[in-house]
């Protein structure tokens, strides 16, 4: 049994700590011209591994986290986003579970405390990032109702990620 609930500054720390690398077999090929641009599956072998680095200096404040806990009460998941007024966007800055409950429908359950706290805040649109190498979170994501709106060629330049493309996802609240 998982219960959910606003994470306290232990359980924020706690969710930090959630390995959130992945392995995949596909990644997302994306070609852009004349203004369309294009995603596809395309077969890896050998499977790509992803590990993020720390991203510690990257927290903004203004952020509301969700946690997911186990029967054990363990930090199993978190959910962190952020509300901007000007447009009524819920921005979903960062989605993590544990590898050990994965395909549990623990994500799936996080972005529904997600969305729901976005419409108490009347958000009217959802949004998130995801590189084209996290082909399993991008299906994950079309899954619960989001579409690819956009992409960035350029936002993992300098970084460790560089040579990925951003590829941004929207829904309605």
């Amino acid at each position: 049994m998982v219960t959910y609930r606003v994470a306290t500054s232990d359980d924020r720390k706690r969710a930090e700590a959630i390995d959130n690398s992945f392995t995949t077999d596909t990644i997302l090929e994306v070609t852009a011209a004349d203004g369309e641009f294009r995603v596809r599956p395309v077969p890896v072998d050998p499977p790509v591994r992803k590990v993020y680095p720390d991203d510690e200096d990257e927290t903004e404040g203004g952020e509301h986290v969700i946690v997911a806990l186990d029967a054990e009460g363990e930090v199993c998941g978190a959910i962190t986003l952020a509300y901007a007024t000007w447009n009524r966007c819920l921005h979903i800055a960062d989605l993590r579970v544990s590898p050990s409950h994965r395909g549990q429908g623990i994500g799936a359950a996080l972005m529904e405390q997600a969305l729901t706290h976005g419409r108490e805040l009347t958000a009217r649109t959802a949004w998130l990032e995801v590189t084209n190498v996290n082909a399993p979170a991008v299906r994950a994501y079309r899954r619960l109702g989001f579409a690819v709106c956009g992409l960035d060629k350029s936002l993992y330049v300098g970084t460790e990620s560089e040579g990925e493309v951003a590829l941004f996802m929207s829904r309605g609240v």
